[in-house]
């Protein structure tokens, strides 16, 4: 894969009205269940990410027909959750935590064995979270150092009732999927809420699933029919012209069909507190999620402590969190989020590097970082192939004094694609150079 480079002229601003891609958490799991359903799964909207397209290649490594993407469309010839058949190479996972923390409860209760792997990046990124509870569930699965490759011999599963000592979506998702295949019944206890998008794609393909509170359980041996899904845009995808809009002044900009689940909307909270112009228009309900215009006009920004229990809730839109807090007025607390440092990259330590090399005021913590806000100058930021990193330093290019220089960017197509398009499309100065 190519080095890509972003290289950002300061100044503009954001305008127009624009549709982000689809939500990647939500295509990840119409893909799974699509395959694991009895009969065909139309899927529309889905991101063509190349996060996404590594789980559409390992369910067509495993016997799945599928008719696309193409145009964000989907067809899924399911195979029931006992048709996969074993595939005769490991599966690549490529950057995606998603696709390789949930594959792996998939194919734990499978009668076969299977390895996942992945790119230099996820095989860094921590297992033994999800390895810890499948093997209580009966799991056998091979790691070294708790991380990937992953070698799974499929087993009998059984029922758990697991409390999570960390808030993770991707956990939580790893243990219901696999109690599909247990025996009894499965639940999981979080500490904190976190997106709930495979509770409500699983009850929408008519598996009975029963949330109380912060638990969530089902039983295993129950069917998946076949539906029909709508992607709403992605909330994380559009945080980053939540951001621009709010940083640039004379913006105005408007998101179309943003998904506006509230496990996922921290980052409207918080820019909101920080006194950003958001405002939620044409609410409605879309394949069971909850979805939204978003229109954004920029404001003056003002620093915060950000509350700890709108942390998990905005987990995904840190980077850009941390542009925000380098452009407002005062300070901002970031507290109790060292789950960023076990992201694509550590965000706390990249994002902090980044900051330091645009002038700001910025101390690293062991669970996030205190940021005096101020001006943007420009320099050269090393994003270590994280994309979100990546797009949140473009955008601090609208409030920069000069260019910015992002090192590789390639992997800004695992979730966001077409971002250099829409961005200088909506008036950011963006250009791709090749490394």
């Amino acid at each position: 894969m190519s080095k890509s480079i972003y290289h950002v002229a300061p100044g503009g601003r954001l305008s127009g009205r624009l549709r982000v891609p689809g939500d990647k958490s939500i295509s990840h799991r119409a893909v799974i269940l699509g395959a694991l359903a009895e009969g065909i799964t139309a899927v529309e909207g889905l991101l063509e990410g190349a996060d996404v397209l590594a789980t559409i290649a390992a369910f067509r490594a495993m016997g799945v027909a599928m008719d696309g993407p193409q145009g964000g469309q989907l067809r899924i010839h399911g195979v029931g959750l006992h048709g996969l058949r074993e595939p005769l190479a490991p599966l690549d996972c490529g950057n995606s935590g998603t696709a390789m923390r949930l594959l792996a409860g998939v194919l734990a209760g499978q009668s076969f064995a299977s390895t996942l792997v992945g790119d230099a990046s996820l095989h860094q990124r921590p297992m033994g979270r999800i390895l810890t509870p499948l093997t209580a569930m009966g799991a056998q699965i091979r790691a070294t150092d708790g991380r990937a490759p992953l070698h799974i011999n499929g087993a009998c599963l059984h029922g758990i009732h697991y409390v999570m000592p960390i808030a993770s979506a991707q956990v939580k998702s790893a243990i219901l999927l696999a109690g599909l295949y247990a025996e009894g019944e499965s639940c999981v206890t979080e500490p904190a809420p976190t997106r709930d998008h495979s509770e409500r794609m699983l009850a929408g393909f008519g598996y009975a699933l029963r949330r109380q509170g912060s638990q969530a359980c089902l039983r295993g041996g129950g069917r998946l029919q076949a539906q029909t899904l709508v992607v709403p845009a992605d909330i994380s995808s559009a945080a980053f012209f939540l951001l621009g809009a709010s940083i640039a002044p004379g913006s105005d900009i408007c998101l179309e069909g943003v998904g506006i689940n509230p496990t996922r909307t921290g980052v409207i909270e918080i820019l909101t507190r920080m006194g950003a112009r958001i405002e939620l228009t044409n609410l409605r309900e879309v394949g069971g999620e909850p979805v939204a215009d978003i229109r954004v006009r920029s404001a003056p920004l003002q620093g915060i402590r950000i509350p700890r229990h709108l942390v998990p809730l905005a987990i995904d839109e840190f980077p850009a969190i941390f542009i925000a807090a380098a452009c407002a007025t005062g300070e901002t607390i970031i507290e109790g989020a060292a789950e960023l440092r076990v992201k694509e990259s550590d965000r706390i330590a990249v994002m902090t590097a980044g900051l330091k090399a645009l002038g700001v005021d910025i101390a690293e913590h062991p669970e996030g970082a205190r940021i005096r806000g101020g001006s943007l100058g420009g320099g050269i930021i090393a994003s270590h192939g994280d994309h979100r990193v990546a797009m949140a330093f473009a955008m601090a290019g609208l409030a920069a004094s000069q260019p910015i220089r992002i090192e590789d960017c390639a992997n800004v197509a695992t979730s966001f694609p077409d971002f250099p398009r829409l961005a200088r499309e909506a008036g950011l100065a963006l250009q791709v150079l090749e490394a």
